[in-house]
């Protein structure tokens, strides 16, 4: 199938056992973002497809988990250059059927994928690595061993790079995956999957489907899958402990966020906004670790806005296969609903639009919504307690640092957070005073290839770094008596 320049393979099978076999779900229609038209018929896998998997995960879970850890390593490796080598054509069709812009694609793949993969090869042999201690009844042996099979369910606005953070340091561990991705990642997911089948894993190592909810939720509900690591929204979240907690099978919850940009008074506006500016609006807003709340004192707020308001209008929008495109659409209509029913009530409720606020009007085609600031938003209204995940932001004033803390974290979130200063020091200090799992101190985040996570209602539990790996582990002693 030819998707804008690349072929695509395999858009109706399913990938278990080793082997490609035909997909027995419904037919789904690939729409494009951009232009809300059809742009491939593939076929979803039904949930015996699903069991299926979790049959050929099982079938090699003891074997992978002796498999020597080089051998481990090499074949992950063999499929992070397969990725790599393919990582254009996969920004292409990433582009086609999310609507993420090819240059937000290169940035992560960059910055993202190729940082969590790297990191988890190069930290896999010292994380792994059996210690011994000594104790009064004799010598301790201290061993890491995988949990099991692994289901990780991936999002549609970072397929690949969540591969690099959940499933490669799971396979690391020594841990089957079943890869349950979003339907509205299924051309990118059969790229990722043929690269999966050449990089030459042993049979049912690892298993690629790509369906709707009652997959995902027959991978949970099976009682040999012992732990589910998910990236998604908090019904998926409850769904998924709701199908966990009877077994105990562990859980890793990387959820959504309503992550502040605290602008320090000494902040230089130039470069802060250099950061800012992507770091605020990156994927139209469909970014859990976006900075989608400013907080600004009230001496610098005035100019601050200008400059922010300046900054948004100089993105641009549109077609996301254009390499100068800045913001492409949302992934489909109901997302710009809600978009713009957001952006209605905060009207409603007396928030301050600066700018933006509507569809672009020179795209008369596709879920386009304007990058779009708010201002003058009540602490308690939905625009600053509830995460949009659209191309809406809101800017809070504070009257001194301790309120800046005091608004950076009231929330229920905790995934991510930034601070701008001239002064590092005093920036490094701001961030310590942040709920949240990962702060920027002018930049923004979390870097890839070190350990990152949710606090309170972004979820629990970390990806890449060491932490990443040890967390599909299981640490075993062993006593040897004198």
């Amino acid at each position: 199938m030819d998707i804008s320049g690349v072929d695509v393979a395999h858009t109706g099978d399913v990938l278990i056992g080793g082997a490609f076999r035909p997909a027995t779900g419904e037919g789904y229609t690939v729409v494009a973002p951009s232009t809300g038209k059809p742009v491939a018929e593939v076929r979803h896998p039904s949930v015996a497809d699903a069991i299926a998997a979790v049959d050929a995960a099982d079938s090699v879970r003891e074997a992978w988990a002796r498999t020597p850890l080089a051998e481990r390593i090499a074949a992950t490796a063999r499929w992070f250059e397969l990725v790599d080598a393919r990582s254009a054509e996969l920004d292409v069709v990433w582009a086609v059927e999310a609507g993420m812009p090819v240059r937000h694609g290169r940035a992560l793949h960059r910055f993202g994928t190729t940082a969590a993969w790297r990191s988890a090869l190069v930290g896999a042999e010292a994380v792994l690595r059996e210690r011994r201690e000594g104790s009064d009844l004799g010598e301790v042996l201290l061993r890491r061993e995988p949990v099991g099979v692994v289901v990780a369910i991936l999002p549609y606005n970072g397929p690949v790079v969540t591969i690099a953070s959940k499933v490669v340091p799971a396979l690391l561990a020594g841990c089957p995956v079943v890869i349950k991705a979003a339907p509205e990642s299924h051309l990118t997911m059969a790229l990722i999957a043929d690269c999966a089948m050449r990089a030459g894993f042993p049979a049912g190592v690892v298993d690629i489907v790509c369906g709707p909810v009652d997959v995902g939720k027959a991978l949970t509900r099976d009682p040999r899958v012992a732990m589910v690591s998910l990236t998604g929204g908090h019904l998926a979240a409850q769904d998924v402990l709701a199908a966990t907690h009877g077994r105990y099978a562990r859980t890793q919850l990387e959820l959504g966020g309503k992550s502040p940009a605290l602008i320090l008074d000494d902040a230089p506006l130039d470069r802060t906004l250099r950061a800012l500016v992507p770091g605020a609006t990156n994927g139209a807003g469909q970014v859990c670790a976006l900075l989608s709340r400013i907080l600004v004192s009230e001496r610098r707020h005035d100019e601050v806005i200008e400059q922010l308001a300046a900054g948004w209008q100089r993105l641009s929008i549109g077609d996301p296969l254009e390499p100068k495109t800045h913001l492409g659409p949302l992934i489909n209509e109901a997302a710009l609903q809600r978009t713009e029913d957001f952006v209605a009530k905060a009207t409603a409720d007396g928030a301050q639009l600066v700018t933006g606020g509507n569809r672009p009007a020179h795209l008369d085609a596709g879920w386009f919504h304007e990058p779009t600031l708010f201002t003058g938003a009540a602490e308690d209204s939905d625009l600053v307690l509830r995460e949009v995940f659209g191309p809406v932001t809101v800017v809070q004033v504070y009257r001194d640092l301790d309120d800046a803390v005091r608004l950076a974290n009231a929330t229920a979130f905790g995934l991510s957070g930034a601070v701008f200063t001239a002064d590092t020091a005093v920036g490094i200090e701001v961030a310590s005073r942040i709920r949240s799992g990962a702060v920027a101190v002018n930049s923004f985040g979390p870097a890839m290839s070190a350990p990152f996570g949710g606090v309170g209602a972004s979820g629990w539990g970390r990806e890449s770094g060491p932490e990443g790996i040890l967390g599909f582990t299981e640490l075993k002693q062993i006593l040897i008596g004198a």
